[in-house]
């Protein structure tokens, strides 16, 4: 029988359990997504950079390295590699010459769609012992406990996170 304090806002875990089953979650999902990203130049943070350009339209190379926690010098590799593959173009931004917007070229939205159906695939591989209702109020969940963690400490970086999950 696990013990709960009268602080504790967990129903019957030990303390501790929650980094536990988290870890379990990530480490499984990385490993899936990782293969789902196959063939991607940089993998699952192109993927990640690839979804960010498309979908929140960030202004700018800097605000992407921002909001993904990735480290300016390796998103620059990370961006040449995608340039190379013709998924993105950098755009000078018409307001600071010295600034460069990235922009999805049509290959890139067009293997963004293909590679998010694959992780798609994955999210409902990890969530399949799930009931959907719960598989969904988990996901909104999460959602909230991100932004919450994010907002606490805004320069974390998730890649890091799992290096430390994946190192030997």
């Amino acid at each position: 029988m696990a013990c709960m304090t009268s602080e504790s806002i967990l129903p019957a875990t030990v303390p501790g359990d929650l980094g536990w089953n988290l870890a379990m979650v990530l480490r499984g999902y990385q490993r899936q997504v990782e293969t789902a990203v196959e063939g991607l130049p940089g993998g699952v943070r192109c993927y990640q950079v690839l979804s960010t350009v498309i979908h929140r339209d960030l202004p700018s190379q800097q605000a992407i390295g921002a909001h993904l926690a990735i480290d300016r010098t390796v998103l620059t590799y990370l961006l040449d590699g995608m340039v190379d593959a013709t998924l993105v173009e950098r755009i000078p931004d018409p307001a600071d010459r010295r600034a460069r917007k990235i922009r999805a070229t049509a290959e890139g939205v067009s293997v963004l769609a293909r590679y998010e159906q694959r992780v798609a695939d994955v999210e409902t591989s990890i969530l399949s012992g799930m009931a959907a209702d719960d598989a969904h109020r988990l996901a909104g969940l999460l959602g909230m406990l991100a932004t919450s963690v994010h907002r606490a400490d805004p320069t974390a970086s998730p890649c890091e996170a799992v290096g430390t999950l994946t190192a030997p």
